[in-house]
């Protein structure tokens, strides 16, 4: 931009003549300082206001909103620590005229102060939060009706496929599942729908790993009118902010990293634009929570919102341990592949780099068939053999027989997800310690 405006000044002086560019430049420049002063003055109302009712500026960091977001001081007591609000249901001082709450399935502080955190992070407007990520799943899905159409990924965590599949599709839902992660295999896919409405991903995915082009994808998606679903679960805002780069929802799995310390189920949606999530009385996504009651617990959103005061001194670790991981492990005898995104021969290395911070702390590897597999997943100590994954502590997953269970196995091997397929959640103990650990068990396959 500054080498167009030097550019630009040059043409002229050459075509009006310096007196006469000082003149304009005079007016421009009033005109200029007179907008720009106004929409800053507006913008600063803005954000007065969010400070005021949400307790966060835009401008603030994502690691500064994940503490102060939705958690002003306690009016009552001064608490620095906003209560946690253990009630079911509210007083009322006469027949229908509530306080602003009335149930807590429909309302409760607790959980609201999370949401406004989770959409501040996110760049959001607003957000909904669940009992599981798959909740959150159910609840997007069920505003669609009969007879529309969803373009989902070619590799995405078991139990969303379950959902699409089993329950979504019998429903009446047409699901078509892209070829790859690419957006010409999304474009692909979309073809095949009679009335496309959403497009969904995952990026990274889950268990590959693979990268799909966020802003890409979005342009797509809007071209034909869907809504753009991302699941950033792998990713977490701290590293990726997909509504920055185009997509209407985010998806989490706040079990996962998000909550951090594997003591707490949850879900998220987050939206660009408050119109997206709804409200209580319009049939969307915060209408569906409450009529249905997936809604996250208050104990559990207290929970999830002190997991995300330290996720982004986690995510750093978790990327620092999963970086030198990776290089370890990449040279252990019997490893045939490392997947990691940060890896140079990785597919999606480019694009990874372009929409996130930093590559994240999942690793995926392969070796030759279950009996190894096997034998180097029960040989780890300080590896947990466990579903799920973001913890503080280390995880190791066998797919195929437990997060990804649910796909049939011809579909499942198709796509990459064999027998042979072992999924690390690096945490972050010390690292030395971890690469110890895969090296001992390696020895034994």
């Amino acid at each position: 931009e500054y080498m167009g405006d030097l550019t630009h000044d040059h043409m002229l002086r050459n075509v009006v003549g310096v007196s006469t560019l000082a003149a304009a430049s005079r007016v421009g420049f009033a005109v200029s300082s007179r907008a720009a002063s106004k929409a800053a003055s507006t913008g600063d109302a803005v954000d007065d206001e969010l400070y005021k009712t949400k307790h966060f500026r835009k401008r603030w960091a994502m690691a500064t909103k994940a503490i102060h977001a939705g958690q002003s001081p306690d009016p009552t007591t001064g608490a620095t620590i906003p209560p946690l609000y253990l009630t079911s249901t509210y007083t009322q001082p006469e027949p229908g005229k509530a306080k602003g709450y009335e149930y807590s399935r429909t309302q409760n502080p607790t959980k609201e102060r999370l949401e406004q955190c989770l959409a501040a992070m996110e760049g959001g407007e607003d957000a909904c939060v669940f009992a599981s990520g798959l909740a959150a799943t159910t609840s997007v899905l069920h505003t669609m009706r009969p007879g529309d159409g969803v373009v989902a990924g070619h590799d995405l965590y078991g139990g969303t496929f379950r959902l699409m599949d089993k329950i979504f599709k019998p429903w009446g839902l047409e699901v078509v599942f892209a070829e790859n992660g690419t957006v010409d295999a999304y474009a692909r896919a979309l073809k095949k729908l009679k009335k496309p409405k959403l497009v969904w991903a995952e990026t990274p995915t889950n268990p590959l790993l693979d990268v799909t082009d966020i802003r890409g994808l979005a342009a797509l998606g809007h071209d034909h009118g869907c809504v753009v679903l991302v699941d950033n679960t792998f990713a977490t805002p701290a590293l990726q902010n997909p509504i920055a780069l185009g997509a209407d929802l985010v998806l989490h799995s706040s079990t996962k990293y998000l909550g951090g310390h594997s003591d707490v189920v949850g879900g998220a949606i987050i939206a660009a634009k408050k119109a997206s999530i709804g409200t209580h009385a319009d049939q969307g996504i915060r209408f569906y929570q409450n009529a249905a009651g997936p809604q996250a617990g208050p104990f559990d959103s207290w929970l999830v919102q002190r997991g995300v005061k330290t996720l982004a001194v986690r995510m750093e670790k978790h990327c620092d341990n999963a970086e030198k991981f990776v290089d370890a492990v990449s040279s252990l005898k019997g490893i045939k592949a490392v997947l990691y995104p940060g890896l140079a021969s990785h597919a999606g290395n480019a694009i990874a780099a372009k929409q996130m911070r930093r590559f994240g702390g999942m690793v995926t590897v392969k070796v030759d068939g279950m009996e190894r597999a096997k034998k180097l997943v029960t040989a780890l100590e300080i590896f947990s053999l466990a579903e799920s994954l973001g913890g503080v502590e280390s995880l190791v997953c066998h797919p195929a027989t437990m997060t990804h269970a649910s796909i049939p196995k011809a579909m499942r091997e198709a796509r990459g997800v064999d027998d042979g397929l072992i999924r690390f959640s690096v945490g972050i103990e010390s690292v030395d310690d971890l690469i110890a650990d895969v090296k001992q068990a390696a020895a034994r396959m």
